[in-house]
């Protein structure tokens, strides 16, 4: 019986493990999970002591519980930043959303042809059809902070565009709240033309400028 468990474990844990891998979308390459390996002792240990501290019959049922839990424990914050992270990149595939992790944060960057005209504060369609997607990611990991921030490009008075920025950062959140996100996890900033990721003397420049970005931490 102390064999069965053991290969109960094994298998349980082996799952969980492959299950935090995700795809660079650069390569196309299958890649460990940030604490895939965390995650992966984790659910050994868990499934271990779940199927040992469950009843004969269910001791199949408490191994995948306790790996689950173990998992969790194992991976950390980490953890369940990569599972997040994951369908969030499934969720933005061609939608021109760009994800990026920073360590335990995970950073979306909404350029201005999917979220806001030029001038404009107004959402476009494509824009609300994909924070209908961030949404149902964001409801199913509610541990998560956002914090949503507007960009603009230097053109025009610097007042103008901090207001204009603030306004777009506002309607994103608008956005995600509609869907259902806990208004208290979300934070709306306007930083103008601060923090360019281009420059501001080309028209390509300012295209890039011109985005909302938005970042998930794990709540503490």
């Amino acid at each position: 019986m102390k064999k069965r468990v053991a290969i109960i474990a094994a298998a349980v844990a082996m799952t969980m493990a492959l299950s935090a891998c995700t795809t660079n979308p650069y390569t196309g390459e299958s890649q460990a999970g940030k604490s895939g390996v965390g995650a992966g002792l984790g659910a050994a240990l868990g499934a271990g002591i779940g199927a040992l501290s469950s009843s004969k019959k269910d001791r199949g049922k408490g191994a995948l519980i306790g790996a689950a839990a173990g998992a969790a424990l194992g991976g950390g914050a980490g953890y369940y930043m990569d599972v997040q992270e994951a369908k969030l990149r499934d969720k933005m595939r061609g939608t021109g959303v760009s994800v990026t992790r920073q360590g335990d944060n995970i950073v979306l960057n909404m350029p201005n042809n999917v979220t806001f005209d030029t001038d404009s504060s107004t959402l476009k369609p494509a824009g609300a059809n994909t924070l209908t997607g961030v949404a149902m990611v964001l409801k199913e990991y509610p541990k998560t902070a956002v914090n949503v921030v507007g960009y603009t490009d230097s053109t025009g008075a610097r007042a103008h565009n901090m207001k204009l920025s603030q306004q777009r950062a506002d309607g994103v959140s608008s956005a995600l709240i509609t869907q259902g996100v806990a208004a208290n996890r979300i934070r709306s900033v306007g930083a103008g033309p601060d923090n360019p990721i281009a420059s501001n003397s080309t028209t390509e420049g300012k295209a890039q400028n011109r985005r909302v970005e938005i970042t998930l931490s794990p709540l503490q």
